[in-house]
């Protein structure tokens, strides 16, 4: 663990990297949310209320559910490849210092960096997945 001792011997932690991943954890979370009432199914209403509701409702509808879908899509890409980005940095750093230190484990160190390059060939799959639903 890094960080400085104190004089008990504890170590103090700077949470400061911690907190900014959970914020982005969270404000993933709202755009989950938020996102998803525009793929939400239509409630149980009697053939003449869905008649009125889809000749008030349609054009509006499709606008917004085809404006929501792309949101969805590019925040899906444009935060899992930041999330990538972000994870490349962190573990390239360290898998070129162990390669610094011993050579041997440069194959071991590029498996992880392709892990962490993973995730933003994730969030590519889903919004392809979001966009085929449109």
């Amino acid at each position: 663990m890094r960080g400085r001792r104190d004089e008990k011997g504890d170590v103090d932690v700077n949470l400061n990297g911690i907190r900014k991943a959970v914020v982005a954890m969270a404000l993933a979370a709202v755009v989950c949310v938020v996102a998803t009432p525009a793929f939400a199914q239509e409630a149980e209403h009697g053939e003449a209320a869905k008649e009125v509701i889809a000749a008030k409702t349609e054009p509006e509808s499709s606008a917004t559910l085809y404006l929501g879908g792309f949101i969805a899509a590019s925040l899906c890409v444009g935060i899992s490849v930041i999330g990538a980005a972000w994870a490349v940095a962190k573990v390239g750093t360290a898998a070129m210092g162990a390669v610094a230190e011993k050579p041997e484990l440069m194959g071991r160190s590029m498996v992880y960096v392709g892990l962490a390059e993973g995730l933003a060939i994730y969030g590519l799959i889903i919004a392809i997945m979001i966009l085929g639903k449109l």
